[in-house]
């Protein structure tokens, strides 16, 4: 495991925190952990976890790379954004309670301007999820918003506002 908890790795809080911990992490990887409640904010009323709910899993897993690699260097956890995701594939409609899942996020590609793309994974006994994900975590990422709005001048809406990851 890190030496730093998750909650110091991720641009997030509170109930949004949906990983438990790093288990492992180097400059191209890192390998979390995350026990399904019974319940909670993204459950469904049977108390699973939705497999679509596994790409924000495998988005907070790049974050926590990010963050790692910041906490390495000895620089602030950078805010990034999932733009996107290609081919997701979960051989479960659910995450089942108390069930362990793996999720792994392996970088593919990354530049100094802050794009990246990751493959990942979650296993756990009888489930396995992949996907690529591309992601943006931008040097100063203050500088995309000015007094509450975009450069653009446009405000953000909960249709526009990327999501965070």
């Amino acid at each position: 495991m890190t030496a730093w908890p998750i909650a110091e790795l991720l641009p997030h809080a509170g109930e949004m925190i949906l990983l438990d911990a790093v288990l492992e992490h180097g400059p191209e990887h890192a390998l979390c952990i995350r026990r399904v409640p019974t319940g909670g904010l993204f459950h469904d009323a049977d108390g699973k976890l939705p497999a679509w709910m596994g790409v924000e899993l495998m988005a907070q897993a790049i974050a926590a790379w990010a963050g790692c690699q910041a906490k390495a260097a000895g620089e602030p956890v950078r805010l990034g954004f999932l733009l996107g995701t290609r081919h997701y594939t979960c051989n479960v409609v659910a995450f089942e309670p108390d069930s362990e899942l793996r999720i792994e996020a392996r970088r593919d590609f990354h530049d100094d301007g802050g794009m990246g793309v990751f493959a990942c994974r979650i296993e756990a006994p009888g489930v396995l999820a992949e996907a690529r994900l591309t992601v943006f975590s931008p040097p100063d990422a203050s500088a995309l918003f000015q007094d509450g709005t975009f450069q653009d001048g446009k405000s953000p809406s909960p249709a526009s506002e990327p999501s965070h990851g």
